[in-house]
């Protein structure tokens, strides 16, 4: 193994390495618990924890939805894991393969192209997969190239983001075309994802439109299409009921027992006929297990987790434990054999308290314990002051149940930091106005230099935003066009446009216009200013 910030050197091993892959819930609280466990170890070097996680934090997913609205601060989402960690190895990877054979994990790291020296093989005593789970997407025409998701924290400020920017697009042109598509905002999945999600964001746009001079709540247009017959199932068919009602008397369009066929063209295509041409799709019709389960030699269900007993550890695996979203583990509460936990937070927060315990007790030689855990039910948001519950066989709904959401998810954010930060935020905003703040230009943080540098075009543009133009060369520091251009001035840098095209428009004399969204406006008709005469073109949105 490379060496890392302890000094440890290539082959050093100590007299115990466990192997955490994953730092989301169950990959952070086995880890956290191992080391408060094991802290003499850790400490004499007898014992080393290592955790591969693609990013330096945990994400609290629950509080995705309010990051996106604004309410909290997307840094107060994630949870940092070098700082609650500081006694194990941190590698910022991804876990490629495991031979549970070898007792081996081939992991590449931010490093592995920089250096040429190849993916690291580390070994281990004991390993705990946790890698969690992807986002499960179907083979629909048009998803992936403008689906947008809703798993990451990356991903639900990109999307506040991207709301508020097709407000300004709406507000600006003079297309009625453009503006409907960019008022229409299309949510596939009836789960927890996309029904808070929506709820959150049509909350904070429907504040936001106060201040656009002309465009009115009603004129946004929500759309959730899930294809079974209720939403949220967690919370039981009398809540799920409710919270339709609750979206529909909001005029969001609700559609069950529907499927999205195509969204070619950035136009929605409905199992029922319906068309909708829309900038915004957001794709939540859930997960499934991450594709590293499937380069190991250990055995899988046939929905593709690893298939676990009772006690975490996986099934004829010795030294090898899961648990969460990429482990199968049998239910034993449930009145019905054979039944497995569901894999959400709840069951992912416990689970792992049980499988850090049971990795001590292979060390020391103690029986193991099973885990039992009975469903204790499910709380939702549906924006600021609504929401609905199912704990313990009680039902709330309206402000009982949104205070019962936060009171719930504020007690289970790992760290008290968090939880200071998360109540403060949340007291400051019942004192002042809600912020409805764009920052899209973070997304391409050099976007703005490659435009003052000549760079030519610049970073992708996100899906659902009108095209950037291309650089305009300042005459100020253009050569003369009648100079002859210097051996270091590139060919046309001193030419004038041909006639027929304006500076930065990035078409040439004969070109046919730039591919489009479908329904884009002629050129000229889109509401953007015209380019300012000897300075750069306006920033657009990417």
């Amino acid at each position: 193994m490379a060496p890392d910030s302890r000094g440890t050197t290539p082959g050093t091993r100590p007299g115990v390495r466990i192997l955490v892959v994953g730092g989301g819930y169950v990959g952070m609280y086995t880890a956290l618990r191992l080391q408060r466990k094991l802290k003499q170890r850790l400490r004499s070097g007898d014992a080393e924890i290592v955790v591969v996680t693609p990013e330096p934090y945990m994400t609290y997913q629950p509080f995705l939805p309010e990051a996106a609205a604004g309410s909290i601060s997307p840094r107060h989402v994630v949870v940092p894991l070098r700082r609650v960690l500081d006694h194990c190895t941190i590698v910022i990877g991804e876990a490629e393969r495991i031979d549970h054979a070898k007792r081996t994990a081939t992991v590449t790291t931010l490093a592995t192209a920089e250096d040429g020296t190849g993916a690291l093989e580390i070994g281990y005593d004991e390993i705990v997969i946790a890698p969690g789970s992807v986002s499960r997407t179907l083979p629909i025409p048009g998803l992936a190239d403008f689906g947008i998701g809703f798993k990451t924290v990356e991903e639900a400020i990109g999307l506040r983001n991207h709301v508020i920017e097709q407000m300004d697009i709406a507000s600006a042109t003079r297309d009625p075309a453009i503006r409907d598509a960019a008022l229409t905002f299309v949510f596939v999945g009836g789960g927890y994802a996309g029904v808070e999600a929506l709820a959150e964001l049509e909350d904070m746009a429907r504040y936001t439109a106060r201040y656009y001079h002309n465009i009115k709540p009603t004129d946004l247009r929500w759309i959730l299409v899930e294809a079974s017959d209720r939403i949220l199932p967690e919370v039981g068919e009398a809540m799920g009921r409710y919270a339709v009602g609750e979206l529909r008397g909001r005029s969001v369009d609700v559609r069950l027992e529907t499927r999205l066929e195509t969204c070619e063209d950035r136009v929605a295509v409905l199992s029922d006929g319906s068309r909708f041409p829309t900038r915004t799709l957001v794709w939540t019709a859930g997960v499934k297990p991450s594709p590293l389960l499937a380069a190991t030699d250990l055995p899988l269900t046939e929905r593709g987790r690893l298939r676990c007993t009772a006690t975490l550890a996986v099934e004829g695996m010795p030294h090898a434990w899961a648990a969460g979203d990429a482990a199968a583990v049998p239910d034993l509460t449930a009145a019905e054999p054979g039944r497995e936990t569901a894999p959400n937070a709840q069951h992912a927060v416990r689970q792992a308290k049980v499988l850090a315990d049971n990795v001590l007790a292979t060390l020391d030689g103690r029986p193991l314990t099973e885990y039992r855990h009975s469903y204790a039910g499910s709380v939702a948001s549906l924006g600021l002051h609504k929401g609905v519950a199912h704990v313990y066989g009680r039902k709330l709904k309206g402000y009982p149940a949104w205070l019962m959401h936060r009171t719930y998810h504020l007690s289970r954010v790992p760290t008290f930091n968090r939880k200071a930060r998360v109540l403060a935020e949340w007291t400051l905003a019942g004192l002042f106005k809600r912020e409805i703040v764009s920052l899209g230009s973070l997304e391409h943080p050099r976007a703005e230099f490659e435009l003052a540098a000549g760079g030519g075009p610049v970073a992708p543009q996100r899906p659902g935003t009108l095209p950037r133009p291309a650089t305009s060369p300042d005459p100020s520091t253009s050569p003369d066009p009648s100079t002859p251009p210097s051996p270091s001035t590139p060919p046309g840098a001193g030419t004038p446009p041909a006639a027929g095209t304006s500076p930065g428009d990035g078409i040439r004399p004969g070109d046919s216009t730039p591919p489009g969204d479908g329904i884009s406006p002629p050129p000229g008709t889109d509401g953007r200013p015209e380019d300012p005469p000897g300075g750069r073109p306006p920033r657009t949105p990417r």
